[in-house]
């Protein structure tokens, strides 16, 4: 008989999961898996390790946002576990599983875990020690995830971040910034920039169309400096998929880089705070198996 551990945060999203933590395991007694349910917080990392070392499963459930995926992935990874991964969204955004096509209907995803279909994705490193799934992004906007009123991304989801970006506008100042790819040097000042593995970021669906998970490269969209009201416009042309288009979007595809700038603003890695500036990063091609 299969078992698996299902890790899941109680607090992401709509915290629907845990009221449906009896379904979820009765789905799998049905294929004849044992489910081992695992509720994570900030503290218990050590027991997670200890369980996916000496647990004998044959695979990993998470249940979260892209910070709670992001977190258990980093523990496994710099753990040498090699579980293929099956993910049910319950974020706000869920911009990796949506890369991925993984739908947020819970029997949807349990159907698709059950199934057994996988792909290997590619993962990128930042300055050698944390890894990250979908994005990595730094610049003016990034701190508006985490002062985003947590009722307000629960009642209305990205939606919340759109209407606290529009309302920074106001106040952004340019940041000057030095990116070298495998081929070229670029200074300027710039708004915002994301390095994206998969199409979708911040809430926003297909920033990046061609984004693809499995190629080895990652791709780095920088935002110019811009008058205010093209930065209002940013945010619709994002909302209705014309983002890319836009003048004063530059998009770069490599598989290192290094970016230098000021060391006075956080960056965000799949959603969750990190440290600052200067990174360098580096892209692995098709290291995690998750099911799709």
């Amino acid at each position: 008989m299969k078992k698996v551990m299902l890790i899941y945060n109680p607090l992401s999203g709509n915290r629907n999961v845990p009221k449906m933590l009896d379904n979820i395991i009765e789905r799998f007694m049905d294929e004849n898996i044992v489910v081992l349910p695992f509720r994570v917080n900030e503290e218990n990392n050590e027991s997670i390790l200890e369980l996916l070392k000496n647990g004998d499963f044959s695979s990993v459930i998470l249940s979260g946002g892209d910070g709670t995926i992001n977190s258990i992935v980093n523990t496994m990874l710099k753990n040498d576990i090699n579980l293929p991964l099956g993910i049910i969204p319950a974020g706000t955004c869920n911009d990796f599983a949506r890369s991925l096509g993984i739908p947020s209907d819970l029997k949807q995803c349990l159907d698709i875990i059950i199934r057994g279909k996988t792909e290997d994705v590619d993962i990128g490193l930042i300055n050698g020690e944390k890894y990250f799934l979908n994005t990595c992004a730094g610049g003016v906007f990034v701190d508006v995830s985490f002062s985003t009123n947590n009722e307000l991304k629960k009642a209305i989801g990205p939606l919340a971040y759109y209407l606290k970006g529009i309302a920074e506008v106001p106040s952004v100042r340019p940041i000057k910034l030095k990116i070298t790819t495998d081929d070229k040097v670029i200074e300027d000042e710039f708004l915002l920039f994301v390095i994206l593995n998969g199409k979708h970021v911040g809430g926003f669906s297909n920033i990046n169309e061609d984004g693809d998970l499995s190629d080895g490269y990652m791709d780095i969209v920088l935002i110019k400096y811009c008058l205010h009201i093209d930065m209002v416009g940013l945010f619709f042309k994002a909302i209705n998929k014309d983002f890319m288009s836009d003048k004063n979007v530059l998009c770069l595809r490599t598989k290192k880089c290094t970016i230098e700038g000021p060391d006075d603003f956080n960056l965000s890695i799949d959603g969750e705070r990190w440290d600052n500036l200067p990174i360098s990063v580096e892209f692995f091609n098709k290291v995690l198996k998750v099911y799709v």
